[in-house]
């Protein structure tokens, strides 16, 4: 892999990561405290229970895994957690994982990204790993948002305001 290759696929991780951290933030701002652990059903998580479960799974994978760490990711205890932090404290618990994973992705080698490794009884390569990470983040910031929608019933949560997303592809 070449380094403008290595960097290329490193920076657009992170602006993925940033991303749906933008995005779950905006839900934040649009949920009161009382709604943080409301399920919609007994089958289904709350907002609280999913914020907690990226936190694992992003300590998992690339805090862990990629930094070189132990892994104490204890998985169930993720979604029968019940309010043990606040709004303001879960985002804080987000955003500072986050921080920690991206100072590892930002520094990780060549070799680490195709260097294969066990990682909750899968083998991935860093790269497998990172794809893994950002799909995952990205799919429960879709939950976290459709469930804001669902509470709030609200067409849009502001995601794009000010951003005219029917401009078409320039071609190259």
């Amino acid at each position: 892999m070449s380094e403008l290759v290595n960097k290329e696929f490193k920076e657009q991780i992170i602006y993925r990561l940033n991303e749906s951290t933008r995005m779950i933030s905006l839900c934040f701002d649009q949920l009161p405290e009382e709604d943080i652990w409301k399920r919609p059903n007994t089958n289904s998580n709350s907002i609280g229970h999913l914020i907690v479960h990226l936190c694992g799974n992003i300590t998992q994978y690339v805090i862990a895994s990629l930094g070189g760490l132990e892994d104490n990711r204890e998985r169930d205890k993720e979604f029968t957690e019940e309010k043990t932090h606040s709004k303001k404290q879960l985002l804080e618990k987000l955003k500072s994982t986050l921080y920690r994973a991206k100072e590892i992705i930002q520094n990780i080698s060549e070799e680490e990204l195709l260097r294969k490794r066990e990682v909750q009884g899968f083998t991935f390569s860093g790269i497998g790993i990172l794809i893994h990470v950002t799909e995952h983040y990205s799919y429960h910031t879709g939950q976290i948002a459709f469930w804001i929608k669902q509470l709030k019933d609200k067409k849009s949560l502001g995601f794009y305001d000010g951003i005219d997303l029917s401009i078409k592809n320039k071609k190259s």
